[in-house]
């Protein structure tokens, strides 16, 4: 070990070069760990008092201990490195290394290894101590994203934890939602000429990961004029928002008078419906409270008898799924009604009877039992009244209809979504507008980056201090 005048002045300097400096956590209980240059560095103190709360002694870590030819970058200092990247809205791996170069503080605070130096005050040399550019855009894509979901998970528990010590009891209702996210290709640039822009068999090159999806569908042209040659039937027009990406789905919870926070997140393709984020969505809420939560709001998109029949609950009559009715199958959202046993009642006001059930794997996106209901009329039996209100199906056997047996489908119908409870409810889905507006403010939704696995943790690290930012407002403020 050399000796340096001038670097001895540094209280804290001879342990610079241990083998394992202290981690941000413990940095965060106890600032007499940190060398007065990290002391007295304003930057580095407000981003440890950001990031510091969560548990970064038991971060997931890679072997650091195999010879890479040089000391190995630790997944925890890029980590934090890239959340602070975040915050300070820096647009490049680039403005990332030339800030930390700037602000060696940050170097040793982040946990990156040292190369001792007697040429600079901080006793090691900064840019010598840190990965190139290049290899800081090459861990983002190879970081795995359960390290990062540990960090996710960890802000999600501090609030939770801060909420349940001041009486408050968090996640009783949760909000769940998608944010689309343009890829970078040309494809998605509507003034590029691209011969093929939305064939999903041709792969753009910019983006080997992206997948084409639909933003939003319908069947109205945009058009008011009538066409008067070549009419196409309405059923057949489909008219929408194409593009190349992914989708990021995310649950909400909002507590009253705080804020609300990310308490699971989930990236995808776009190709993937909103309704397939539900379950894996859930069950990491499941995980993370310890119980199901009791209501849930969502938008038409999640209008499905398995979201009602999830919130259902027979100990629990309160409980419920706050979704709008989407009239899918051609049904008014009061159009059909259920008699006290659970049978459908047709048109002419009749139960009408199980004939049979059959196991469907095609209709959602889980097998489940469905049941046809048919006229009353003619089945078991067939009586020789006729259709009290002579329906026009009565000539064709009478009426039938195909649905889940399970009470979600029900729900989803006999749920009064004109009553104040229902209301109050739903008017929390906002709590997920509001995360998704934070989230585009930080670059969500047109990430420069060409690989599926880099957006896959830029989301997650972004949801991370959105929950951080919310934790640091709520103990600064109480």
């Amino acid at each position: 070990m050399f000796h340096n005048p001038i670097l001895a002045r540094f209280s804290g300097f001879s342990s610079l070069f241990r083998p394992k400096r202290t981690n941000l956590h413990n940095a965060f209980l106890n600032h007499g760990v940190l060398p007065n240059f990290v002391l007295d560095c304003p930057s580095a103190m407000r981003i440890l008092n950001l990031i510091g709360p969560l548990c970064w002694q038991e971060f997931p870590e890679r072997n650091l201990l195999r010879n890479w030819g040089q000391p190995a970058t630790p997944y925890a200092a890029f980590s934090a490195a890239c959340l602070l990247k975040l915050n300070e809205d820096m647009v490049s791996m680039g403005d990332l290394h030339l800030y930390l170069l700037e602000h060696p503080a940050f170097i040793w605070l982040l946990g990156f290894p040292l190369k001792p130096s007697r040429k600079h005050a901080c006793g090691f040399d900064p840019q010598a101590s840190l990965p190139t550019e290049r290899h800081l855009t090459h861990l983002l894509r190879s970081v795995p994203n359960s390290s990062l979901q540990f960090l996710l998970d960890g802000s999600v528990r501090i609030l939770l934890q801060y909420f349940a010590r001041s009486g408050i009891r968090a996640g009783e209702c949760t909000s769940l939602d998608t944010k689309h996210i343009l890829a970078w290709v040309q494809e998605n640039n509507p003034k590029a000429y691209v011969e093929t822009r939305f064939d999903k068999t041709k792969q753009p090159k910019g983006d080997h990961d992206c997948k084409l999806g639909c933003k939003r569908r319908h069947n109205q042209q945009t058009s008011k004029n009538t066409p008067t040659t070549n009419p196409v039937p309405a059923a057949k027009i489909s008219v929408g928002e194409f593009y190349w990406g992914y989708g990021s789905g995310i649950v909400v919870v909002k507590v009253p008078d705080y804020g609300e926070f990310v308490l699971a997140e989930m990236t995808q393709t776009f190709d993937h419906a909103d309704v397939s984020y539900f379950f894996p969505l859930m069950a990491k809420t499941e995980k993370i409270l310890g119980c199901k939560p009791r209501f849930g709001t969502f938008d038409a998109a999640f209008d499905a008898w398995y979201v009602y029949d999830y919130f259902h609950r027979a100990d629990d009559p309160d409980a419920f799924a706050a979704v709008p009715f989407s009239e899918k199958g051609g049904y008014k959202a009061k159009g059909r009604q259920f008699s006290s046993a659970g049978l459908p009642i047709c048109a002419a006001g009749l139960e009408m009877p199980l004939q049979f059930t059959y196991t469907d794997q095609t209709i959602s996106i889980i097998p489940h039992e469905r049941g046809k209901y048919v006229c009353p009329l003619r089945y078991p039996q067939k009586t020789e009244h006729a259709c009290p209100i002579n329906h026009e199906n009565w000539k064709k056997k009478g009426c039938t209809s195909a649905m889940p047996t399970s009470i979600g489908a029900r729900l989803r119908y006999t749920l009064d979504r004109e009553s104040q409870n229902y209301k109050d409810m739903y008017k929390q889905r906002t709590a997920v507008e509001r995360i998704n507006s934070q989230a585009v403010a930080m670059g969500i939704e047109r990430p420069h980056l060409r690989n599926g696995a880099a957006i896959t943790n830029l989301n997650t690290l972004i949801y991370t201090l959105i929950n951080l930012r919310l934790f640091h407002r709520l103990t600064q403020n109480h």
